[in-house]
């Protein structure tokens, strides 16, 4: 999948655990689980919003693009 989830190293900057950011942005640690290993299919804006809100980043800073190589 070309969008790279690099949520973990976000949690990790900011020192909080997947626990704590579930609980602030309202969400079960099993859905923000799924996003953070990357096999989420889809992440609602207000989700995004939320979780920028908790670790005060941008979007940006948590969702990368890399191509996809031609084999």
């Amino acid at each position: 999948m070309p969008v790279v989830v690099t949520l973990d190293a976000m949690l990790h900057d900011r020192r909080m655990t997947l626990t704590e950011l579930a609980a602030a942005v309202d969400l079960t640690v099993v859905n923000l689980s799924i996003l953070k290993t990357g096999k989420a299919r889809a992440i609602r804006f207000s989700t995004l919003e939320a979780i920028c809100t908790a670790l005060d980043c941008q979007p940006g800073d948590i969702l990368r693009f890399e191509a996809e190589e031609d084999v």
